[in-house]
């Protein structure tokens, strides 16, 4: 192979590193361990790309829009090799679209420094050092992902000091005909339960109380390793970490969502009662051409379940609207079931065509007209539900994780319950702290004066206890 040239002009002598990372959550923990890996050899972290030597892309392309947003990024921070408006001497894109066009990226990207595929991220200083040497053999570093990081590595964690993600596994074994996941990340690698405990202790010596748990299939955790490594052992070695006030769940499918989980959830005093668990629809044809294994009624049923043991269980979906052969009534299914349901925290996404995918080669597919039509009749109904839930909280006191400032004004004060997860749920706005003192990362209590469509008001009622004490 051919080897990449680099003059020694372009050494990384301030050793700086600008990262930005796209996508979901789990990409987010990839780019803490890069981080971690740069920061042993002695990177700093830059604020502003036009004074940093590397800059980072972690890519995302789960779907169109996220594929438009990573090129956009990519072709913004190039711009910055140009040393009339930076000083960046290595461009390093990462991630899933550098898995998933790595060839293509090369060709038609050629500011792009370095790919660096999902599985190789953690080799991100050794190919730096090569790059800068000018011994580098290729420009992608694209193979079958088989990485995952343990305890023993290191990780920056660049989210708000009390909150962290802790992704306890990789890839997936599920063949949803809609994802390309399963190709960008693999099969299904999971960590010991020991290791997440491990990881989970270290994180709340830095202040962490939330912990976050994700990969792509919550539900298949451990199935590819001893009978002793399963989610309830996980979630009992979670409880018992000291610091760890809030466990909360994602991405849990509902065909999988065992009684004993169910259970171990609504006593646990640590285990949100928060769920996220992606149905994708209701009808039953279409679930079936999605390659789900389950049925709208028994989707109905696990939920109907989960409040009947825990009541007040906050529920998170994620609906597609538009797959290919959804007609009328199966959306009119849909429809009905997310009535029924009543979830409390629903996304809805249009279908798109993502090459690579079974559902690409699918006919029957949606007008996009029909597909925006039937967006906005959910999104309607979904809002008058949210806030109908929402009221439930109306005089109630709750506890609150405080967040700091509200971003559109010093007047108010923000945080989020249990059952609102990072980033992607409304939030608990605080305007009368009646003189109760508290900080940034405290759990209080707070008495919910006001509700909106996803949002509630409230006042400070008491302190965090455990800083109390």
């Amino acid at each position: 192979m051919k080897t990449v040239d680099l003059p020694t002009s372009k050494k990384f002598e301030e050793r700086t590193v600008f990262f930005t990372s796209l996508g979901c959550s789990k990409n987010l923990v990839d780019s803490q361990v890069m981080l971690g890996f740069m920061g042993l050899d002695g990177f700093k972290i830059s604020q502003d790309p036009s004074e940093s030597e590397v800059i980072i892309v972690n890519t995302c392309s789960f779907i169109e829009a996220s594929k438009r947003e990573s090129i956009d990024t990519i072709l913004e921070m190039a711009d910055f090799k140009d040393p009339d408006q930076g000083q960046c001497k290595a461009l390093v894109v990462s991630g899933c679209m550098a898995q998933r066009y790595s060839v293509a990226l090369e060709d038609e990207l050629p500011e792009v420094d370095l790919l660096i595929g999902t599985g190789e991220y953690n080799k991100i200083v050794p190919l730096l050092k090569a790059l800068e040497e000018g011994k580098l053999e290729a420009k992608s570093h694209v193979e079958i992902p088989r990485y995952i990081h343990t305890e023993f590595d290191p990780r920056l964690n660049t989210s708000p000091f009390y909150t962290a993600w802790l992704k306890i596994s990789e890839g997936c074994n599920r063949n949803c005909t809609f994802c390309i996941i399963p190709t960008l990340r693999g099969r299904l690698r999971s960590r010991k339960v020991d290791s997440l405990v491990a990881e989970a202790q270290k994180l709340v010596t830095t202040g962490v109380r939330e912990l976050n748990l994700i990969s792509q299939d919550l539900s298949d955790y451990g199935v590819d390793l001893s009978d002793e490594n399963n989610l309830y052992q996980l979630l009992k070695g979670l409880e018992e970490v000291d610091g760890a006030d809030w466990i909360r769940l994602f991405y849990f499918y509902p065909d999988e969502l065992t009684d004993e989980v169910i259970e171990l959830m609504s006593q646990s005093k640590k285990i949100c009662s928060y769920l996220d668990m992606p149905v994708q629809h209701f009808s039953d044809s279409v679930l079936k051409r999605m390659n789900r294994k389950i049925t709208g009624e028994k989707i109905l049923e696990r939920i109907s379940k989960l409040r009947e043991v825990n009541p007040g269980i906050v529920i998170r979906t994620s609906i597609i609207v538009g797959f290919p052969g959804e007609t009328e009534e199966d959306f009119e299914t849909l429809l009905n079931g997310v009535k029924e349901a009543r979830i409390n925290h629903l996304g809805i996404f249009r279908y798109s065509d993502e090459e690579g995918t079974p559902a690409f080669k699918l006919k029957e597919k949606v007008p996009q007209g029909t597909i925006e039509e039937r967006f906005d009749r959910l999104h309607e109904a979904q809002r008058e539900i949210a806030e109908e839930l929402n009221e439930e909280f109306l005089g109630k006191t709750i506890d609150v994780l405080v967040e700091g400032f509200h971003e559109e004004t010093d007047l108010l004060l923000k945080g989020r319950h249990e059952g609102q997860a990072p980033d992607i749920d409304g939030c608990v706005m605080i305007n009368n702290t009646n003189d109760i003192p508290f900080s940034v990362g405290d759990i209080i209590k707070v008495k919910i004066n006001e509700i909106h469509e996803y949002d509630l008001i409230g006042e400070v009622i008491a302190s965090d206890k455990r800083k109390a004490q």
